[in-house]
């Protein structure tokens, strides 16, 4: 029983969960995005439903982890030393789209690019650990002193960490190859110039192309 101020407040004791439990949910609340209700959420939709099979989402989990490899080359995802991106020899070996993540190779490969990639696997981020080291830098800028590239395109998100990031690989990456570009930011299309922030303005004037 609790007293706030002059009214009694009489608690239900919460039995505790079980260690399995608390265990499954601690490791759901570290994926990004989950917190912990849907943590808990989803632990209890994984022990009642018939359909959501925690044997088979260990042995899916286990997989990624133990079957996947880096692609030697531009450390994409892959079952093969190099990916298949890698091995394609219709794809200009001149020009390499530097990425973030796996999942911006996916996107980029919706457009009309046929170069090749370099995954960092993340961005410049000391608050989150995040230094040269836990990046593919070393391997990228190997590549760039191979001689074999023409142009490396800066493909990092427009904001703190990725303009950190590709500040930095200018500086390393200057002298090793002809060309470095940064992808143009500014307006979306479909976009109304009157709800546009001022810093997408300003990188949209910066970032205009001639129409010749």
């Amino acid at each position: 029983m609790k007293i706030m101020g002059n009214t009694k407040v009489y608690c239900k004791a919460v039995p505790l969960l079980p260690l399995q439990i608390q265990r499954t949910i601690e490791e759901f609340s570290k994926l990004p995005g989950i917190g912990p209700k849907s943590a808990e959420r989803l632990t209890f939709h994984l022990l009642r439903s018939a359909r959501a099979s925690p044997e088979a989402l260990g042995a899916a989990l286990q997989k990624l982890k133990n079957e996947l490899l880096h692609c030697a080359t531009c450390q994409m995802v892959t079952t093969e030393e190099n990916c298949e991106l890698c091995r394609d020899s219709s794809r200009d070996r001149r020009t390499v789209l530097v990425v973030e993540s796996p999942l911006d190779v996916v996107a980029f490969e919706k457009t009309s690019y046929t170069g090749l990639y370099h995954v960092l696997h993340g961005v410049l981020s000391p608050i989150d650990g995040m230094g040269p080291e836990q990046l593919k830098l070393k391997e990228l800028i190997d590549r760039a002193g191979s001689g074999e590239i023409a142009e490396i395109i800066l493909a990092m998100n427009p904001d703190v960490e990725g303009e950190a990031t590709a500040s930095y690989l200018r500086l390393k990456l200057q002298k090793l190859v002809p060309k470095i570009t940064r992808l143009a930011h500014g307006l979306p299309m479909g976009a109304d110039i009157e709800f546009a922030d001022q810093g997408t303005l300003r990188e949209a004037l910066a970032g205009r192309r001639s129409l010749e």
